[in-house]
């Protein structure tokens, strides 16, 4: 898009909150943002001659923008984070690791309450405890609960009818309310017990697995002994996580954020009921947003997958007042924000202000090697095969069969370099009749490309580049379908095994990379992923076949044979993995036809 298209278009903007996406020239999101005011903040990024060389480097790149009008600032915080999360923005701070912590359930709602481990906080259901993170399991604590309390740990329903107690009762675990072997008040008074027990009560608790220790020893069970000394250590270590100067009814997160204009990181401390849970530290590439601006962003993307605190600690400048009415709407309670100038909560800040930058200033080598490895590479290979677009989302395909049995497909993905494992997709071969890899793929292909342009694309993004295992027969084959379904706007190679070569549409000769460049071992990786998605799909389903199916195939394997090796390695999967040595020891095998069998599952 020319510029004075967009002139044009920011003459247009309206004066109200909502959010900006920046396109590239191939139409790729780079850039996600939100505005009080989308008219002002957008035009800064054209008029503003002040920029950072991040930002600058994001306004060079855009093409062209688009945005959406919200209700309020707040709505446009949680649209963006959609946004960054949907699209991954080059340009944006991105939270890479979502993964949740687990937490301790009381279902307390339930006649007869039971406990268990969850990741998923819904409030009104029951009584959550956590989160845990490092050092201390969940199920350990939970493995207390029952030892001491005897609450239960399953889900089977209480009914009017007793049923037959289960070795959890056997082992003094549970009171078998199930059995009726517990009156409902004193399995209630065990509940309030295990919840006072959780909340940070551990008094009782060491002093009854202390008895059952000394007990167990008394009868010379010291395996029995050892294993409740274990758990009365783990209560101590999680009695010395205590801060004392902290009230028991505090949950907070302190709050740390650091950069150097290149690479962030953040740093968290989680305190639940005065109790140390742990710390974590996230590494980050720098947005193109400012300090605050990137700070807010990542608070968003984190607590879109973390239960909110009741407390925020943190003494980063940003705009608190948006991410606390974004807090309040998202939890269903007030969230307060401190920043302490003294006293404990200052003392907590000072050590998470600490671990940041410590943490930044050794992961700055690691996060630089990483991008080599992923952007880089991304870049390099554009560079290196002519490309026509920065290879954003590239997809890989592989095909694996045994002598045309149980064919199957493999789609992986990688984004800006990185393994996409939620976009991974299999293939089951309908159409092709025998072992034509050629035609295979081609179905695959087909089937996967029909997906453009329809609704499905919301699922099924559009690529950038199409990498496939092979040479130029396997190349020539997609090319076929590219021409067939009018494909003329993504990129397409193929990389052989042998050579590590790489063929391209552009040029009849091979180009050969070095072997030490990240663009050829990202190649490498993304064929390598392909080839063992396949192999593990393929291996699922002919592990499933009938026995006799598979090994009919190999010449000198009869009846007598397919059961000497069923009895011999107990499945059809370790039978394709076996050595020539381990098949010959099997009755009536011998090294020649053991060599046979390896040779004909080596095929794949």
């Amino acid at each position: 898009m020319s510029e004075s298209v967009i002139r044009e278009k920011l003459k247009l903007l309206p004066d109200r909150p909502g959010v900006y996406i920046m396109m590239d020239a191939d139409g790729v999101v780079i850039y996600v943002g939100k505005a009080r005011v989308l008219k002002n903040r957008v035009r800064q990024y054209f008029h503003s001659t002040l920029k950072t060389p991040k930002v600058q480097a994001m306004v060079d790149n855009i093409a062209d923008f688009a945005y959406v009008v919200t209700p309020s600032e707040v709505d446009a915080l949680a649209l963006e984070n959609t946004y960054i999360k949907k699209y991954k923005p080059k340009y944006n701070i991105l939270l890479k690791d979502d993964k949740t912590y687990p937490y301790i359930k009381v279902w307390t709602r339930e006649e007869y309450p039971h406990i268990g481990i969850t990741r998923k906080v819904k409030r009104g259901d029951g009584k959550y405890f956590g989160p845990f993170m490092g050092g201390i399991a969940a199920k350990e604590i939970v493995d207390v609960a029952a030892k001491v309390y005897h609450i239960r740990t399953c889900t089977v329903a209480v009914k009017e009818k007793p049923a037959k107690p289960c070795l959890e009762y056997h082992l003094g675990r549970c009171g078998a309310p199930c059995a009726h072997l517990i009156r409902r008040e004193e399995y209630a008074e065990q509940v309030e017990k295990t919840l006072a027990f959780l909340g940070g009560d551990y008094e009782e608790a060491e002093r009854i697995l202390s008895e059952k220790m000394r007990a167990f020893a008394e009868r010379e069970e010291f395996e029995l002994a050892m294993e409740y000394r274990d758990r009365i250590e783990m209560l101590s270590r999680l009695g010395e996580r205590r801060i004392t100067a902290m009230p028991r009814d505090v949950d907070a997160d302190i709050w740390a954020f650091e950069t150097n204009g290149l690479y962030a990181a953040a740093s968290v401390l989680l305190t639940r009921g005065g109790i140390m849970q742990g710390s974590r530290n996230f590494s980050l590439d720098e947005g193109a947003g400012e300090r605050g601006e990137s700070f807010l962003s990542f608070l968003t993307q984190y607590y879109a997958v973390h239960e909110l605190p009741h407390e925020l600690v943190a003494d980063e400048p940003f705009d608190e007042q948006l991410f606390l009415d974004y807090a309040e709407k998202k939890a269903g309670r007030k969230v307060t924000l401190t920043r302490p100038k003294y006293g404990v909560r200052r003392e907590l800040l000072d050590m998470a202000e600490g671990n940041v930058r410590e943490y930044l200033e050794k992961s700055i080598s690691a996060i630089e090697h990483k991008s080599d490895m992923t952007t880089g590479a991304c870049e390099r290979l554009k560079q290196l095969l002519s490309l026509r677009h920065y290879p954003k989302r590239m997809e890989c395909y592989d095909i694996s069969n045994i002598s045309g049995v149980d064919k199957v497909g493999s789609m992986v993905v990688f984004t800006d370099g990185e393994a996409d494992k939620v976009q991974y997709r299999r293939f089951r071969i309908r159409t092709v009749e025998g072992a034509n890899d050629f035609a295979s793929l081609q179905e695959v292909l087909r089937r996967r490309l029909g997906k453009l342009g329809t609704a499905e694309e919301e699922r099924f993004a559009r690529p950038q580049l199409i990498v496939i295992d092979g040479g130029k027969g396997q190349l020539s084959a997609v090319r076929e379908i590219f021409d067939e379904m009018g494909i003329t706007d993504i990129d397409l190679v193929a990389l052989a095994k042998r050579e590590e070569e790489v063929f391209t549409l552009t040029s009849d000769a091979p180009v050969l990379l070095d072997r030490r460049d990240y663009a050829l071992k990202t190649l490498q990786r993304i064929r390598d992923e392909a080839h063992r998605f396949a192999i593990t799909y393929f291996r699922s389903l002919h592990s499933k076949r009938n026995l006799a199916s598979v090994l009919d195939e190999i010449e000198g394997v009869g009846k007598q044979k397919r059961m000497a090796l069923m009895q011999a390695f107990g499945d059809i999967d370790k039978i394709m993995h076996a050595g020539v040595d381990e098949l010959a020891r099997v009755e009536g095998i011998g090294p020649a036809l053991a060599a046979r069998i390896h040779s004909h599952f080596e095929e794949l």
